[in-house]
């Protein structure tokens, strides 16, 4: 089971997805609910350059899935609170919310605008 936040017309939803076997037969199961509401910062262009697709390290916010950095929220040096949206990402034309997994300051940002990130790839690290 792997849970997401996706944005639908402009609503965000967390929903669960579960991965079955390439042979299964069994049909996806899904389930969603309302995402709460998040704060955000002024949003701000990061830089792309040297983006790395390595795993994400220690204190780095790791990539939900494989998808394309749509918008950084946030910018180094900014104070984010748990649960904050840190960027967006999209896969298949739907938009994920990345957000704190703690609170804490933005160290970097490794991801900027139009990378493309591999799933468990780190996309900014927080201290």
């Amino acid at each position: 089971m792997k849970k997401l936040r996706v944005t639908v017309d402009g609503k965000s939803y967390d929903v669960e997805v579960e991965i079955l076997d390439e042979g299964g037969s069994q049909p996806v199961r899904t389930s969603y609910s309302p995402a709460r509401a998040s704060a955000s910062a002024a949003p701000a262009a990061a830089p792309s350059a040297g983006a790395s697709k390595s795993a994400a390290g220690e204190g780095e916010v790791p990539s939900p899935l494989s998808a394309v950095v749509v918008s950084v929220e946030v910018k180094e040096g900014d104070s984010v609170q748990e649960g904050d949206q840190l960027l967006t990402l999209e896969a298949m034309k739907m938009n994920t919310l990345v957000t704190a997994p703690k609170s804490g300051t933005v160290e970097s940002i490794l991801v900027g605008p139009g990378d493309a990130v591999e799933e468990g790839q780190g996309l900014i690290k927080l201290s």
